[in-house]
């Protein structure tokens, strides 16, 4: 069984950089880690792996110093890393970096199941997983916590959905992407450290894709646009009503009137 992870860096604080003319997130490497969901979603393929023999497969866009998280990945259990980086791919919105992703994964050859984070910190859409799946022409599951069973030509999976769970079974190939749960991600290994030491990670540039329009990609591949992006100016000053209960409301109402709130 052949399984791909799809994992990102991000920015480990709110203290980031953001490019004045593109209105994107500074990803120079300083100060990243891998992104939350990633990790249970790395948890839960070698928990498929511990189910059933498969080779799981991580894959990142991004610059070459996001390298990183894909050694993390490999001392965690994962098999292999592929690095998505090109300038090319630089500044893409949610469906080129679906489509980008997508490129990716055709490129890496036969895979069974894609495995994704519910979202990430630094965009928090959610929406790349779905949208990969729809470039592959593959079902999808979203929230799944939980692998109850893998079969010969399907998985069941269990989904959090706040209030209640589901129990659903999606044939291969397919995508999931994963919830927090339970499962604790495993600490990367040492002796998996030492021991792919001398790994090198497969490259995939633009060049090495199927797909070589470069409008599909990028800047000129994304549909939205960010007109403007700042950091948020911290306003800790406050107003003190000490007059009479009654006139609370009122006073209230004069401060956001003046401040054109309302």
């Amino acid at each position: 069984m052949n399984i791909c992870v799809c994992i990102k860096q991000v920015p480990a604080s709110s203290n980031v950089k953001i490019n004045p003319d593109t209105g994107t997130l500074v990803r120079d490497g300083n100060n990243t880690k891998m992104n939350p969901y990633d990790l249970y979603a790395i948890e839960l393929a070698l928990k498929i792996k511990e189910m059933k023999e498969s080779n799981v497969k991580a894959l990142t866009m991004g610059p070459p110093a996001a390298t990183s998280i894909l050694e993390e990945a490999i001392w965690m259990g994962c098999d292999d890393g592929y690095l998505l980086t090109d300038r090319k791919f630089a500044g893409a919105d949610v469906v080129a970096t679906a489509y980008t992703i997508s490129q990716g994964i055709k490129y890496m050859g036969k895979f069974d199941l894609v495995v994704c984070g519910k979202q990430t910190t630094d965009g928090d859409t959610a929406q790349v997983g779905a949208e990969l799946a729809h470039f592959l022409g593959i079902p999808y599951v979203c929230y799944v916590d939980q692998v109850l069973e893998v079969k010969e030509n399907s998985i069941v999976v269990r989904c959090n959905l706040d209030k209640t769970y589901e129990t659903l079974e999606v044939e291969f190939p397919c995508l999931i992407t994963v919830e927090k749960s339970n499962d604790t991600p495993r600490l990367p290994s040492y002796k998996r450290s030492v021991q792919y030491s001398d790994h090198q990670m497969h490259t995939i540039t633009f060049s090495k894709l199927f797909d070589t329009d470069e409008s599909r990609y990028g800047l000129k591949g994304s549909p939205t646009q960010v007109e403007r992006m700042f950091n948020p100016i911290k306003d800790d000053r406050k107003v003190m009503l000490d007059d009479e209960v009654d006139s609370y409301a009122k006073q209230l109402k004069d401060i956001l009137k003046d401040r054109k709130y309302i």
